[in-house]
Order: structure tokens, then sequence, then C-alpha cells
């Protein structure tokens, strides 16, 4: 793994190293292959400027944090990984993540590519490319150019940003799970905080009920930083023992259908954490069970995403990506009894299943059940839509429960040497974050001796 953030501000202020020689790094490795399909726009010279001008003192040290082209930056269209809005005016104005980073000393390298209006968890765009899944384990993109792998999404730009070494610190959005997927599939660190934690004014809309802000990191301490400047609050330092923590595994839904590289990884992970004294006891929780009836009109995103794009799509709808177009279709004919029905089950839905895991800390599962699949599998072209939707709804499906939740969660890589990244999600319900980054401080150790 490449050096996180906190090093490297320490390495400048005992002058190990140099502001204008990081942000140079960042900058090549940016404007490298590897990045290729991963920046929309690159802002070298603003960026150059931020990262030597602010002082190591700041929180962020001027260094590299990339956007998502979903927050509304000053100056900077927002096209959230579109054609139909690329032509739309720069915005007058941050959005309140990016005002807290460069409050923070935030250099910002520049936007990067995702799926179209942020809806899917498979990485691909047809308007811009895709991105190669890069595994950080060994410094290469996960696969040849004919052989390279599908980055997660929407957040996929993002992703490859900070593990390939062109970003510390990936802004980006979680919906579903498109902080966590692509952390997972390029063996990063993702934090999904309880959505209300960070507000989302000038973040472009998917799903109102759903939308959190949050970032990716190269480690857990870096995505504790990051948390507290995106929330402006401070995450309470812990010297609770793993053995401490009361942890469950849930049979249920989350560990149907695991690839082999994902049984492997998860289960030694779980072997490891017990012999370093973790309590870890496996529980139904038969009510993940339910989600899927819940959802069978559709669920929150198609709703709330059609009543943004209702006027949009029906003027430009040959300009959006297909896929993307329908899925935001299926919300056209949920009725208003079936929304508000929703929004009732879910309310009694996470009230069962706080009652459920009250005496636990976290859960732990696999972030995804599979690994990154192959950009070929799942590229644009209808001969593949029916793979693409499979493979989408295997990556979102454990992801997306929190959401649901309306819970907190981290995505820890958790693969060896040689294998595919494979991400732990360690989650609770609201307002827990400060317990799962704490947990995970203390996890992430032990998953890299895994």
């Amino acid at each position: 793994m490449k050096q996180d953030l906190t090093a490297t501000r320490q390495a400048l202020l005992s002058g190990h190293q140099q502001a204008l020689g990081v942000a140079e790094s960042c900058l090549e490795m940016a404007q490298s292959q590897a990045c290729q399909h991963v920046f929309r726009q690159i802002t070298a010279d603003s960026f150059k400027s931020e990262a030597t001008q602010t002082p190591a003192t700041q929180p962020l040290a001027g260094l590299a944090v990339s956007v998502k082209d979903l927050f509304d930056v000053q100056g900077q269209t927002t096209a959230a990984g579109s054609i139909v809005l690329q032509n739309q005016p720069p915005a007058q104005v941050d959005a309140l993540a990016i005002a807290r980073l460069r409050a923070a000393g935030a250099g910002f390298i520049g936007r990067t590519h995702m799926v179209e209006f942020a809806f899917s968890g498979v990485g691909v765009n047809p308007h811009h490319g895709t991105p190669a899944a890069w595994d950080a384990l060994t410094d290469t993109p996960a696969g040849s150019p004919a052989h390279a792998h599908a980055p997660g999404g929407s957040s996929s730009g993002a992703a490859v940003s900070v593990a390939t070494g062109a970003a510390f610190i990936g802004l980006g959005s979680d919906t579903g799970g498109s902080i966590r997927i692509p952390a997972a599939l390029n063996g990063i660190v993702g934090f999904k905080n309880t959505a209300r934690r960070v507000p989302t004014q000038g973040a472009l809309p998917l799903s109102t009920t759903l939308d959190t802000v949050c970032a990716m990191t190269r480690s857990v301490r870096d995505a504790v930083l990051a948390h507290e400047v995106l929330s402006a609050r401070k995450v309470p330092v812990s010297n609770r023992p793993l053995s401490d923590y009361r942890l469950a595994v849930a049979k249920n839904l989350m560990q149907d259908g695991m690839d082999s590289g994902v049984a492997r990884a998860f289960e030694r992970s779980l072997q490891n954490l017990r012999a370093a004294g973790a309590h870890i006891e496996e529980i139904p929780l038969a009510e993940l069970l339910e989600l899927a009836p819940m959802m069978a009109t559709g669920g929150f995103s198609p709703a709330e995403s059609y009543a943004w794009h209702r006027d949009l799509i029906t003027q430009y709808a040959d300009q959006y990506d297909p896929r993307v177009a329908q899925r935001i279709l299926r919300g056209a004919p949920m009725s208003a009894h079936e929304y508000i029905h929703l929004v009732q089950a879910r309310a009694h839905w996470v009230a069962r299943m706080e009652k459920q895991l009250q005496r636990f800390d976290a859960v732990l599962s696999p972030t995804t059940p599979i690994t990154a699949p192959l950009i070929s599998q799942v590229a644009p072209g209808s001969e593949r839509d029916a793979e693409f939707f499979r493979i989408n709804a295997l990556l979102l499906r454990n992801p997306s429960a929190i959401n649901t939740l309306d819970g907190c969660a981290i995505s820890l890589p958790c693969h060896a040497p040689g294998e595919l990244p494979v991400g732990l999600m360690a989650w609770h319900t609201a307002m827990h974050d400060d317990t799962i980054l704490q947990l995970s401080l203390l996890l992430e150790p032990l998953l890299k001796a895994a």
C-alpha cells in the first residue's frame, strides 16, 4: 500500500519530503496510463499552488484530494458522468463538502469520472470510458488491458485515483455502496458514515433518502481524518482492546453466493481476528431476507431519481446510458401510496434491526460477495446487459442493505498478496460511526497480516 496522507503530512512537517515533490508525483501518476479514464479534469496549476502554499500544519496539508464529478466546485461544471449536463454553466459556489475540505487545506487535483448519474455499482461509463481496477498490494492494474477488471462504482475514478497514488483522499458518494464497492475492488478503505453526518448540499442527487457524502482513503486513520473534516466533528480516541468488542457475523444474505476468492479471504480474516482475541458470534439476522420483498416496487433510488430526471430524460433520453435510463425509468410507475408504504416499511424494518443488533458493537460481512468482474464482461452493449445487471445486483446487495438501514459501514482490504482485492465490511445502525472507526483501527493491521 502506498504511503497514506497521515504519514506524508508527518514527512512534510519533519522536512523529509517536500510539498512540490509530493504534488508532482501525484500529478505524474494522474497523467499516466494507470489513470486512463480516471480523471475528467486535472487542475494541475491550481493544485500545485495549493500543495505548495498550504502549511503542513493544516489537517490536509495541501495534499491531493480528488473530487467525484458529482460535487459543485466553484468555476467548474458538474456533469455527473453524463454528456447531458456537460455544457451546463459552471457552479457558482462550492458544495459544502468541498468547502470543508478546502478549509482544512485540501489540494484539489481534479474531478474523477463516475458512473453516469451515480446509478450503478459496477463502474462502467459508455461516454468517457472505464478505468481499470487497481491492485494496491502489487501496485499494478488488476489485469492486462485485455483482462482489466471493473473498478466498481459509482465512484470509480475516485477509487482508482486513491489506489494508484494520484490522490490521498477520493471524495465520493454512497447511495447503495458507491464508496464501499470500489474500495473493496481496488484494495483501499471506504467509509460510509451515517448519512445525516455530512450535508449533501451541492451534490447532484440520486436518492435524497439514501445519498451519503463520504470518502475513500489508503488507511483507516486517513478515513478518520477525512470523516472529521467532512462531518465537522472529532472522532473520540478509544483505548478499548479488541477483546472488549462484541462482533457478529450475519448468516443470512451477506454470505450467499460468495466466490472462492471472497470466501477464502473472509474466512481467513475471521480466523485471524478470533486468534487475536476477537469475540465473534454468528447470528441468523433473518430480517435481511425481508429486503428484496420490501424493494419489490423498485425502491427509493428509481423513484427519487425519476423525480429529478423526469423532464431531462424526456428531452434527452437518447443521450443517457441506456442501462442508467432503464433504472431511472423504473421509478416512473411507482404510485404515491407505494412510495409512502415503502417509507413506513423501512422505518419498521430499521427499528427491528436496531433491536436485533443492540447487544453488538459491529457486524462483519464481505463487502461484496464477488471479486471484480472483467470489464469485458460488463462493457456497454445490449448483448452483455443481462450479465451486467446480474453482476450489478451482486455487487450492490450487501452494501445497499446498510443504506436502507440508515447505517454506517467501512470496507477494509482483507486479501493476501497475489489475490484480487477483497473487502471486509464492518457495519452497524445509525450514529455508530465512532465505534466502527475505532474498531477498524484495531482490525486493519490484523487483516493486513491475513
